[in-house]
């Protein structure tokens, strides 16, 4: 088993924290756009999503690599193509916002994932995910194998509970 290194980060906001992880590809932002976006390529490394996008609307995403894999409300806050995405949702594990943002320099685009934590009692096992899911995504847009999530939980946790901490 190989244990991949955490890189996200907490920062405090007037609500509470937002930890904010970040990937760069070389590709252009119209193209990293399309891989946080189209359902079909949301599928590869997350999961598809159905319904009728839009800002104020609502879709229902499958998550593709979890036990379960019932479909849920994903409402879509805001749209700024192809440079920010922002959602929130709400089911029995509680509520969360988060947003995607992407920007474009000499044909590198950097993509953050920016999850808005109203507290970080769950930071320990949401950085990780997030960990898994954006190195998923470098996966699908590489054609290389898909990490394993046990590379990545329990064994970043520690680090995301320390960040945590005052």
């Amino acid at each position: 088993m190989t244990t991949s290194e955490p890189t996200g980060r907490l920062e405090p906001t007037p609500t509470g924290h937002d930890l904010i992880l970040a990937r760069s590809y070389r590709a252009p932002v119209a193209d990293v756009w399309a891989s946080v976006t189209e359902s079909t390529r949301t599928a590869r490394w997350f999961g598809p999503w159905r319904g009728e996008p839009g800002p104020g609307r609502t879709i229902e995403v499958q998550l593709s690599f979890e036990e379960s894999a019932d479909w849920f409300p994903v409402r879509i806050d805001a749209c700024e193509p192809p440079h920010r995405l922002a959602v929130s949702t709400q089911d029995a594990a509680g509520a969360w916002s988060m947003e995607l943002r992407l920007t474009e320099s000499a044909g590198t685009t950097e993509l953050q994932l920016v999850h808005h934590l109203t507290d970080t009692e769950q930071a320990g096992s949401t950085g990780p995910g997030w960990e898994y899911y954006l190195d998923m995504l470098t996966a699908a847009r590489t054609d290389t194998p898909r990490p394993d999530f046990a590379d990545y939980y329990p064994a970043q946790k520690a680090y995301y509970e320390s960040l945590a901490k005052p």
